[in-house]
């Protein structure tokens, strides 16, 4: 799969609860529309997009399942449990959450990354920072993702797009391919990510959320 993804748009199709296109069978459409418009590769969210999008179109996806525990921040694929659920769906990669934050369970981020390599499927690494990158990497990801850039909150970062800076860092480490996620707002953008060396660009809310993307523009002619 990462052969397959090398300098290539990935769409992020993704709707929670308490979006307007939130639905299974509206996130296969999506992920048509994005096929069709020249994706290479799928990130969704829950065992049930999955399998919708799965019966629509046959591009590779990287799954996660986003669920809430008590005892941690984690969000994205926090557990083992999430993890079985998305081996049944036979993806190619499993996206997680490998920031420092304290695992629900007392899970090791190590453990959850040699369990789903072990079950035959790839292992994307999402991180805030520089340091969670190298230490996903030592810790076996296949790669890794800008994607919690800013949305930790020791990770505040202060521009509106991606996190350039970060991502030229982690290409310099080497070792893995470092994929830009979180941001992309624009395709200029998304070259600029691909100049500085990123693997491949997860597009999400500028591509799929219609609501912000109107928002953008009302702000634009509201303002005074």
């Amino acid at each position: 799969m990462l052969n397959s993804i090398k300098n290539g748009l990935i769409v992020s199709c993704q709707a929670l609860e308490d979006e307007p296109l939130h639905g299974s069978m509206i996130m296969a459409k999506m992920a048509l529309a994005a096929k069709c418009g020249g994706a290479i590769g799928l990130r969704a969210n829950s065992v049930k997009d999955i399998k919708a999008i799965q019966s629509e179109v046959d591009l590779p996806i990287i799954g996660l399942i986003k669920q809430n525990y008590q005892d941690s921040d984690i969000y994205i694929t926090p557990t083992k449990q999430e993890v079985d659920s998305l081996l049944d769906t036979n993806i190619e990669m499993i996206a997680i959450d490998a920031t420092h934050r304290k695992r629900p369970n007392e899970e090791r981020l190590e453990d959850l990354i040699q369990y789903i390599r072990n079950n035959n499927c790839l292992v994307m690494g999402d991180i805030s920072t520089y340091e969670e990158g190298i230490n996903a990497i030592q810790k076996g990801v296949d790669c890794i993702s800008t994607t919690l850039s800013g949305y930790t909150n020791y990770s505040n970062v202060k521009s509106t797009g991606p996190n350039f800076d970060l991502l030229k860092n982690l290409v310099e480490y080497g070792h893995v391919p470092v994929i830009c996620e979180g941001k992309v707002n624009t395709p200029g953008e998304a070259t600029e990510a691909i100049k500085l060396g990123a693997h491949a660009v997860v597009v999400g809310s500028a591509i799929t959320r219609p609501q912000l993307i109107t928002q953008k523009f009302n702000n634009a002619l509201t303002k005074k």
